[in-house]
């Protein structure tokens, strides 16, 4: 048994870090493509890798789902949310769009109560209280340096929590391998249906990098850049993968907390590839929303379904 806990903790661990890896290359490519070439690239190429993934988990004809339409439903606000924490990458410091995304598990478990009915203690609601102190500090509100971005960050975390919220109503009767296909598809459907809008609207240019990022027209990429965003199919695969077998190995609210072992990576990629330095408020409320997220974790809330819920996962 505790072979297979710390098997299950190096596999998480591991995962995080290989998913880790898409944020720097989709910030590499978001200063020459739109957000919707590089998702529909990342989703082309993650697609045959989904098919073989669902055929050996359950079987392709479990993709005919009864629950199509919740399934649907749920990957497009998953497509909505990590378009929103894309283009926030376009525009902050890594370290800063990544600690702002990890408020994602303290929302799970403030929405757990009026969503899935279960009791909320004053314990929780404290954390997340403690998580959002964290994302003031760091945003600086009336500073002069705040960046609207960073609600992008914070909205895909939200969407993010409530979609994990939706795969526990859904998660009796759909494997996980079937919920990554619907929304690797909600992926290529929504990036082709948001790019052609803008292109039939006319619309190719924007002063924010955000807007420039989800803006931009569609060009056909260098090979180099090609490889950048064909590399983030293969990177949420692996992670998927990794991240499975991690909760497959050893409870979830057991290894949860170590899926905040994202937060050390992302400054370390800005640093290495962008040359970004973390703001001394960037670490404090980054630290102050690990501490929530961990405080909360590893309490009596343990017991409870949400805890175990409380996991990110940027696929």
């Amino acid at each position: 048994m505790q072979n297979r806990m710390v098997r299950g903790i190096l596999s998480l661990c591991l995962g995080v870090l290989v998913f880790s890896l898409q944020d720097p290359l989709v910030k590499a490519v978001s200063s020459g493509y739109p957000v919707t070439e590089v998702m529909a690239t990342r989703s082309i190429v993650a697609l045959p890798i989904l098919i073989l993934l669902v055929h050996a988990d359950v079987g392709l004809p479990a993709i005919l789902s009864r629950r199509f339409g919740l399934l649907t439903i749920r990957a497009f606000i998953q497509f909505t949310s990590y378009t929103m924490y894309y283009l926030a990458i376009a525009a902050l410091p890594l370290a800063d769009a990544v600690a702002l995304y990890f408020m994602a598990p303290l929302f799970i478990m403030a929405l757990a109560g009026p969503y899935l009915g279960e009791r909320v203690s004053w314990r929780t609601l404290a954390t997340v209280l403690i998580g959002l102190l964290g994302v003031v500090v760091m945003v600086r509100p009336g500073a002069g340096l705040f960046d609207w971005a960073a609600l992008l960050s914070l909205g895909s975390a939200a969407l993010y929590g409530f979609s994990q919220l939706m795969a526990r109503k859904i998660g009796d009767t759909e494997s996980s391998t079937v919920m990554a296909f619907y929304q690797n598809g909600a992926y290529l459907i929504g990036a082709a249906m948001v790019a052609g809008s803008f292109h039939s609207a006319g619309i190719t240019h924007a002063v924010h990098p955000s807007l420039e990022f989800l803006v931009r027209p569609w060009i056909w990429p260098t090979l180099a850049d090609f490889l950048k965003m064909a590399a983030c199919g293969f990177v949420a695969s692996a992670g998927m993968i990794l991240l499975s077998q991690g909760y497959r190995l050893a409870p979830a609210n057991r290894v949860a907390t170590f899926e905040y072992t994202g937060i050390l990576w992302s400054p370390l990629w800005g640093f290495l590839f962008f040359a970004e330095v973390p703001r001394s408020t960037t670490v404090i409320g980054a630290a102050l929303i690990i501490g929530a997220g961990l405080l909360a974790l590893n309490s009596g809330l343990r017991k409870s379904p949400a805890a175990a819920l409380a996991a990110t996962d940027p696929a």
